[in-house]
């Protein structure tokens, strides 16, 4: 497990009713549970391990609108805005800084396709540039060196710290009123004449009006014992950090084969752009007609393998009992294990185009498991056969930078406020 991740007191106690709870507790859960806790709605959420235990402490820390699909730009612009007043008027760091993101194109092809999408993206507000490799000398001059033929800047775009923050997101829910509780996973719905009407967990049932499923990676295994077909896939990340390195880059930067960025302690999160693990599983045949689009054009950012993972995955059963122990207790925490050949390929990779970077001391490597949908874009809404199951999940790794929002977006939802943004591109029946 990520050593350093911050430990959230939750509630010992699960209590018998609640107006909404909520299942997951990563950083889209608890930013839904605060939204909610901030309106005064009664909100409980539960945890089967601890909070923030995979892949919202995993991730890169990255918060950007620049490169995401143009139907995310207008909730990863109103999520920017949310990180920084939460970071200015609220106790406790979040690591949030403007520092700015950089993305490398590396050919006249990838500066031309950048082109493109900052022309569609400014009609959603996005603020960035492109930089000619005329331009690199001034600005970037490692750049330059390491061949670029320019880059696309998005000086408003930053990062924050993912083993800290969604912790202090829980600890403003609780004080607003939000039930946390921890160890403790949920087996599945209680369903009454074809609505929700609550919940079982390992220790007892909760009565509640409208469940949230924010379960990352397991939210596909958990809507298939009610019937429900979710098409998601797991993908596996491996990150390092480095010890404190003095004197470098303030900006985070993403090349094909590498990407960075600045830690509050003065050391660098690092991990390669287009490393990415597939494992092959049941669910790669069960889902393969729904992704095989995304394969045709994502193939060079993903390495499919075969492994331990399809047997794990096959012995997991698709029904239980909601009085037996279920897959959600067998298994508190995603924990998958970093690889050492594409950590190390990132790391020579960025020592030839930073020399900053040669003499890099590894502090720590891991890996998380991100929730992937076929079009990379997250599912956050009610899901219309079952009245009272709402989704909030696939974030398919963009889900840290947006969070704030997404939370503000189903908190509106749930109780019937104007949209933070057109929940449209999100609805779930697209699937």
């Amino acid at each position: 497990m990520y050593p350093q991740i911050e430990r959230v007191d939750g509630d010992s106690r699960l209590p018998s009713e609640s107006e909404v709870a909520i299942i997951g507790g990563g950083i889209i859960g608890i930013c839904t549970a605060y939204w909610l806790a901030a309106r005064g709605i009664p909100v409980v959420l539960l945890e089967k391990g601890v909070i923030a235990g995979e892949q919202s402490s995993r991730n890169w820390g990255w918060c950007r609108s620049m490169g995401r699909d143009l139907a995310e730009i207008p909730l990863a612009l109103a999520s920017l805005q949310l990180w920084q007043t939460w970071q200015d008027e609220w106790p406790g760091d979040l690591g949030f800084r403007r520092s700015g993101v950089l993305y490398a194109c590396e050919t006249p092809q990838q500066l031309q396709q950048q082109a493109d999408w900052l022309k569609a993206a400014r009609h959603y507000g996005a603020d960035a540039h492109l930089v000619q490799r005329d331009d690199l000398r001034n600005h970037w001059p490692d750049g330059l060196r390491a061949g670029w033929s320019g880059a696309l800047h998005a000086p408003a775009d930053g990062r924050a710290e993912p083993q800290q923050a969604t912790a202090v997101i829980a600890r403003q829910a609780q004080r607003l009123g939000a039930r946390v509780l921890t160890g403790c996973a949920v087996r599945g719905l209680d369903i009454e004449g074809g609505l929700v009407a609550g919940l079982f967990t390992e220790r007892g049932r909760l009565r509640c009006n409208s469940v949230v499923l924010a379960g990352g990676a397991w939210s596909s295994l958990f809507c298939r014992q009610h019937g429900i077909r979710l098409p998601q896939l797991k993908v596996i990340a491996s990150v390092l950090r480095t010890a404190p390195m003095p004197g470098g880059p303030e900006i985070a930067v993403g090349a094909s084969r590498y990407a960075f960025r600045k830690r509050l302690d003065g050391g660098y999160t690092i991990a390669q752009r287009n490393g990415n693990l597939a494992p092959i599983t049941p669910d790669s045949f069960r889902y393969l007609r729904d992704f095989l689009p995304a394969l045709g054009k994502q193939y060079r950012e993903l390495r499919l393998r075969l492994d331990h993972h399809f047997l794990d995955e096959l012995r997991i059963p698709r029904r239980w009992a909601m009085d037996q122990p279920s897959p959600f207790e067998a298994c508190r925490v995603l924990d998958p294990q970093p690889s050492a050949s594409i950590l190390g390929e990132a790391r020579r990779e960025l020592a030839k185009a930073f020399p900053f970077f040669r003499d890099l001391q590894v502090a720590q490597s891991w890996a998380g498991m991100m929730d992937v949908t076929p079009d990379a874009i997250p599912v956050i809404g009610p899901v219309d056969s079952l009245p009272g199951l709402l989704l909030s999940t696939g974030y398919s790794g963009h889900g840290f930078g947006i969070a704030p929002g997404a939370g503000h977006l189903l908190a509106d939802l749930i109780t019937g406020a104007t949209p933070l943004v057109d929940p449209t591109p999100f609805r779930f029946s697209r699937l």
